[in-house]
C-alpha cells in the first residue's frame, strides 16, 4: 500500500458531481474559497465525476454546510490510498483509525460507467468491513460524523469524513423509484429537491400552487398527491388520470403571460427556456406577491455555468430582499441527480413549507 497523508495545516475537500461538470464545481469551490479568504487550488479531470480542492492556508469547513450547487456530496479528506492490494481492510485501517469514531460508512464511487462497475465489489466489501469496524469500536451509533471511502477504482481513492447532521446520499446519488401513476419522470426532480433542500419529502405544507408549463403533469402530480390544490397552466394536454383523481385545474394559457386570480402559496416551473427569462418570471411572481415561494428549474448555459447561474441567483436575492416585510429570504439551488443540463432552485420569503 502507498498512503499519501495530508500535510499538517493542509486541507482537501472531495466533491462528487455529475460527470462533465467538474469545471463548474471547481469554479464554485474557487469562488467560495476567495469569499472565505482561503488560499488553494482545485484538481479535476474532465468526466471523472469528482473534484479535489486543496487548501494551503485557511479552512473550507464552512463551505461543507452551505450546500454547493454542483456538489452532490462534499467531504473532508483524511488521506489518500493508492495501489492497495487485495487485503484492503488492513491497508485502509490506519486511515480508518484516524477518521474514527464515525456513525456511518459510505462507500462512494464516481457516477461514471467505470465507477458503477464497482458496485458489486463494494457490496461485498461492506459485508466484510463493517463488522470489523464495530468490533474495534470505530463504528458507533452516537458519533457525530460519517466516514467516506471513495474508490476511483478498486485499488485507489480517498478516505474522508462529513458531519452526520448534513443529509447526504451515499455516492451523492439519490436513486428514487418512479411510481407507475406518475405522468412523467420529471416528477422525480420534485421529490429529490425536497430531500436535498429539506431532508424530507413531506416538507411542503402549501395549500395552493400554480404549475407553469405543466404538461404532461409530473410536477403537478407531485403537488396534488400531497393534497395541494394545483392550477396547471399549459396549452398542452395533461395526463387524464391527473385531472380525474387529483385536485388539479387545467388552465389553457401561456406560462409567461398568465396571471393568478389570487395569491398562492407556491409556484413551480419546469419550462425549457433561457435561464434569465425563467428567473425573471419567478422573480416577478415572488416580488409582486403572486406567490410566497417558488420551486423552479434553470436551464444551464453552455459556458461559465456556475458564474452565470450565481449572478442570476444574486439578482433574485437582491430583488427579494427589497421586501423585508414579507420575511426572511431563503434561496437554495442544486444540480440534482435527476437534473441534466439544468439546476433546481427553491426561493421563499420564509421557511413554513
Amino acid at each position: 500500500m502507498h498512503s499519501d497523508f495530508l500535510n499538517s495545516g493542509d486541507e482537501t475537500l472531495l466533491g462528487l458531481c455529475r460527470p462533465g461538470f467538474e469545471a463548474d464545481l471547481a469554479a464554485e469551490l474557487n469562488f467560495h474559497a476567495a469569499d472565505n479568504m482561503v488560499a488553494g487550488y482545485p484538481r479535476a479531470t474532465a468526466h471523472s465525476g469528482y473534484v479535489l480542492w486543496h487548501s494551503q492556508q485557511g479552512s473550507m469547513a464552512a463551505v461543507m454546510e452551505s450546500g454547493l450547487i454542483f456538489a452532490r456530496s462534499l467531504s473532508l479528506a483524511i488521506g489518500q490510498f493508492a495501489d492497495i492490494g487485495d487485503d484492503r481492510i488492513s491497508a485502509l485501517w490506519p486511515l480508518l483509525e484516524e477518521a474514527a469514531p464515525f456513525c456511518e460508512v459510505y462507500l462512494d464511487h464516481p457516477d461514471t460507467n467505470e465507477g458503477r462497475e464497482l458496485q458489486r465489489f463494494l457490496k461485498g466489501f461492506r459485508k466484510a468491513l463493517e463488522p470489523r469496524l464495530r468490533k474495534a469500536g470505530l463504528l458507533r451509533k452516537n458519533a457525530g460524523q460519517r466516514v467516506h471511502l471513495f474508490f476511483s477504482d478498486s485499488h485507489n481513492g480517498w478516505v474522508s469524513t462529513s458531519p452526520a447532521a448534513i443529509p447526504l446520499a451515499e455516492g451523492g446519488v439519490r436513486r428514487l423509484k418512479l411510481p407507475s401513476e406518475a405522468p412523467s419522470r420529471s416528477a422525480l426532480k420534485v421529490e429529490e429537491a425536497l430531500l436535498r433542500f429539506f431532508g424530507s419529502t413531506e416538507a411542503l405544507t402549501a395549500r395552493t400552487a400554480v404549475d407553469l408549463g405543466a404538461a404532461p403533469g409530473g410536477w403537478s402530480w407531485q403537488l396534488a398527491r400531497r393534497g395541494i390544490k394545483v392550477q396547471a397552466v399549459d396549452h398542452g394536454k395533461l395526463n387524464a388520470q391527473l385531472l380525474d383523481e387529483y385536485p388539479v385545474e387545467h388552465i389553457y394559457g401561456d406560462a409567461f403571460t398568465w396571471r393568478p386570480r389570487s395569491p398562492v402559496d407556491l409556484v413551480v416551473c419546469d419550462v425549457v427556456d433561457k435561464p434569465a427569462r425563467t428567473l425573471q418570471q419567478m422573480e416577478k411572481w415572488l416580488v409582486q406577491g403572486w406567490s410566497r415561494a417558488a420551486l423552479f428549474n434553470l436551464k444551464l448555459p453552455m459556458k461559465r455555468r456556475f458564474q452565470e447561474v450565481w449572478q442570476l441567483l444574486e439578482k433574485l436575492s437582491a430583488s427579494m430582499e427589497k421586501h423585508p416585510e414579507r420575511g426572511q429570504v431563503e434561496i437554495k439551488a442544486a444540480h440534482l441527480y435527476y437534473d441534466r443540463e439544468e439546476i433546481t432552485v427553491w426561493a421563499a420569503f420564509h421557511r413554513d413549507y
